[in-house]
Formats: C-alpha cells, sequence, structure tokens
C-alpha cells in the first residue's frame, strides 16, 4: 500500500458519497437546513487543548469499540475530562464511522458547550455542509489529497457556515502547502484555522512519533499546532507541548481506556503543565 493508494482510495470513495447523498437531497436544500440549524458552541482554546476522538475502529489497530458501545457516556466523559473538542469519525469503511455518530454527538456536547468536528476524507463542499447540518463546529481537511484550488473551496465553504478548520499534514511538503495557503487568507479567516501534524506513515500505517519533533520547525506561526496521533501517555504530551504544538488530539488511548474522563483529565493536566513550564522560560 502505498501513501498515494491509500489517499486515492479514501478520496474516491469519498467524492462517491457526496455524490450519492447530493443525489438524495439537493446542495441547496441542504445548505438551507444547515443554516437553519442552531449555531455550534464556537472553539475556545487555551494555553493547551484536547482534541479528544470519538473512533470505532482504526486501520492500523483494528476495532476499537463495538457500534453499540455507550458512546453518549464516553462522550460526557471527555466534555467533564476538560476536553476543548471532540473530533467524530464519519468514515464508514475504514473507520465504520457515520454522520448518525457526528450529529448524535452534537446533541450531547452542543449544550455542553463542546464543540465537534468532522474527521473524515473531505473532498466536496457538499460535505461541509453536511457537517453544519450535524451541528458540527469544524472540520478536518487532509492536504496531501487536495490541491490548492480545492482547499481553499472548502476553507471557504468551511467559514461561509461558521466552522474552524484543522488543516492536516504529513509531510514537510504538505506544512509548506499549508503555509502558503494560509498566508493568502484575511486576517479574520485565519483565525479560524488550525494546523495538525499527523506522524502517521501512510505507507506502513504506522505512527512515528519522532516526526512531531522534526517537523515542528516547519509550522506556521501564525496559527495553533496540534498533533495527531501516537499519542498513548503524559508523557506523549509533554513532549509535543516542548516541542511548540498547542493542542493533541488523542483517539485511540482514549477510546481504550477504562475510564476516559480520568484519561481526558490527566492529558489535559499534563499539556496545561507543560506549556506553563515552557512558558517561563526553563528548557529540557
Amino acid at each position: 500500500m502505498t501513501e498515494k493508494s491509500f489517499l486515492a482510495r479514501m478520496a474516491l470513495a469519498s467524492k462517491a458519497r457526496a455524490d450519492k447523498a447530493r443525489s438524495a437531497e439537493p446542495e441547496e436544500v441542504l445548505l438551507d437546513r444547515a443554516l437553519a440549524t442552531d449555531e455550534p458552541p464556537p472553539l475556545t482554546l487555551s494555553r493547551f487543548n484536547l482534541f479528544a476522538e470519538l473512533k470505532l475502529r482504526s486501520p492500523a489497530d483494528g476495532p476499537l469499540a463495538e457500534a453499540h458501545c455507550d458512546q453518549n457516556g464516553r462522550l460526557k466523559a471527555y466534555a467533564s475530562g476538560g476536553a476543548a473538542a471532540v473530533s467524530v469519525l464519519t468514515e464508514p469503511e475504514e473507520f465504520k464511522g457515520s454522520l448518525t455518530h457526528l450529529k448524535e454527538a452534537a446533541s450531547v456536547l452542543n449544550p455542553l458547550g463542546v464543540p465537534v468536528m468532522r474527521k473524515d476524507f473531505i473532498t466536496d463542499p457538499y460535505q461541509v455542509l453536511e457537517a453544519r447540518a450535524a451541528g458540527a463546529s469544524g472540520i478536518l481537511l487532509i492536504v496531501s489529497m487536495l490541491n490548492d484550488e480545492e482547499t481553499l473551496t472548502l476553507i471557504d465553504s468551511a467559514q461561509t457556515c461558521g466552522l474552524f478548520v484543522l488543516l492536516e499534514g504529513f509531510t514537510v511538503q504538505d506544512l509548506q502547502q499549508i503555509k502558503k495557503l494560509i498566508a493568502t487568507l484575511p486576517a479574520t479567516s485565519k483565525q479560524m484555522i488550525l494546523v495538525g501534524v499527523n506522524c502517521r506513515d501512510l505507507k506502513t500505517l504506522k505512527v512515528d512519533f519522532a516526526r512531531f519533533k522534526e517537523l515542528a520547525k516547519h509550522l506556521s506561526d501564525q496559527t495553533m499546532a496540534v498533533a495527531e496521533s501516537g499519542i498513548a501517555n503524559i508523557q506523549d504530551i509533554a513532549e509535543v507541548v516542548q516541542w511548540g504544538y498547542q493542542g493533541a488530539l488523542v483517539g485511540s488511548a482514549l477510546m481504550t481506556s477504562g475510564d476516559p474522563a480520568e484519561t481526558t483529565a490527566e492529558f489535559v493536566a499534563a499539556g496545561l503543565k507543560s506549556a506553563a513550564f515552557k512558558g517561563s522560560g526553563h528548557v529540557r
């Protein structure tokens, strides 16, 4: 499996889902429905921000939870533990996610003031509208599978809907592309953009934690950086914060935790402690 074939396969499947959904509900109808939904809670950032994830399956590790597990209970645990936002997988094949999961998560978390983010292989503005109609506050975009025009179109769609955007990259080239794109945006738009660094090798689907440090020097100084994949414990949290990340997206470690509220709280506390230590001028 190559990086190109994995992302290409995901992109094709994503486009097919969007086309099928559009044939059932025209885009202009979905837009009206999306903008008629209640305003989702905004993403409020602090010195460290944990994006907890609802993910039933990992392509690399297999099932993480059963479809009939207490998803609502886990979502409430993330909220009580101090998660800044919750990422919800909606890709149906590799991750066993769905838009229903996103809508249900929003119904649980929006009243608590915790935003949800759609995580998928988004390729079409229609999917941005789907996220907003489901109650999401944000979306994730993978720049490796989009050209600049496509990425900017999706960012524009997200901002029309009032959604934040997490731009995810895997390589130096991805981060350079992200920097270039961000530089073209007006200041008000930049406030809605986050940059994510995923340390997973898409050729092997294995994580390489050291890549967080290697890629940190290529991060944009105009937006908050989020470390994604491979974060398993509080030591990992402390490391990425010291390397310059202000957030972490954690899926498997929280999905497999027997006490997700406690684990979430521990991760948040570790991130805030490390951020304060870094801000004091101490160097490890």
